[in-house]
């Protein structure tokens, strides 16, 4: 069955989730007036994989996609160089768990509840509310997540995160200032840029990182080899904007969302139009410097 089948097959519109809520399914709280949101309790039972909660939102990393990006385009012969895209501008579409696809909302802390709470400035609890649905919901709307459901996901966490670093670089100042030029990984929030010096050359941008097993290595490191269009051998797929800074470990493009349940196979994947800029800014020889954990999930 394809993704966008699946998608469709799970949605579940919120009033035929709250009638048949299952034998055993905690009951939410009350909500507190009658503009509350109605919370939809999660299923007892067993771990409730995320999956994308739009049909047409992609592919959910349940199995494993392909190491580090959707399905890549056809493998050029000999050295022809892999086509240009047209820019793509992908609609973020949030990770839900199955039972919440459809809901209005959910009565299921997100899987980054606390990261969220924090940045939106909420209690921070890890408990998900009516109130913290509320809030979610209406940065959801105001940045154009879909869907609209109040559960703080992935996407919704890697959105808040990069508001809140475009006001506020690098608080913890974990990027060491050099007279030469820096690329600064930051693990714990999926971040990155570039600065010279107190002058920022490359404007913080999302990034996915390693997954667990695969983990992204900290550091420093330097830029050793560049290749605009790389093939990995390894895995058999396309690393567009190739920049190696560790062993097989580069900075390259993906095409698809970034912000997903799982992550990469220890590079640190950007959008095709990120990595494109990226190209132009870094050079052999350049230093990186990577520091943090990603988060669990």
């Amino acid at each position: 069955m394809s993704s966008f089948a699946l998608a469709a097959s799970l949605a579940l519109g919120p009033a035929a989730l709250a009638a048949s809520p299952g034998p055993g399914t905690p009951v939410p709280a009350a909500s507190p007036g009658p503009d509350a949101p109605a919370l939809v309790a999660p299923p007892a039972g067993g771990p409730d994989p995320l999956v994308p909660g739009v049909v047409g939102g992609g592919t959910a990393e349940y199995p494993m996609d392909t190491p580090d990006q959707a399905p890549p385009p056809l493998r050029p012969e000999g050295d022809v160089p892999v086509p240009e895209p047209e820019e793509e501008v992908d609609e973020l579409v949030e990770y839900l768990p199955r039972s919440a696809v459809g809901a209005a909302c959910t009565a299921k802390a997100g899987a980054h509840q606390r990261r969220v709470e924090r940045l939106l400035g909420l209690r921070v609890d890890g408990k998900q509310s009516a109130a913290d649905c509320r809030a979610i919901r209406a940065f959801q709307v105001k940045e154009k997540i879909k869907p609209a459901t109040g559960y703080a996901g992935p996407v919704t966490w890697a959105r808040a995160e990069l508001l809140a670093a475009r006001k506020n670089l690098d608080p913890g100042r974990r990027c060491p200032v050099k007279a030469y030029a820096v690329a600064c990984v930051d693990l714990d929030r999926q971040l990155m840029w570039v600065r010279k010096g107190k002058k920022v050359t490359y404007r913080v941008v999302n990034v996915r990182t390693g997954r667990p097993g695969y983990a992204t290595r900290t550091g420093w490191h330097t830029v050793y080899r560049r290749h605009k269009d790389h093939w990995s051998s390894l895995y058999d797929t396309p690393m567009p904007y190739a920049q190696f800074f560790s062993g097989g470990q580069a900075f390259h493009a993906v095409h698809g969302q970034l912000a997903t349940p799982g992550g990469s196979r220890g590079c640190v994947n950007l959008s095709h139009a990120d990595a494109r800029r990226l190209w132009g800014v870094l050079r052999k020889g350049d230093r990186v410097y990577i520091w943090g954990k990603r988060p669990g999930h």
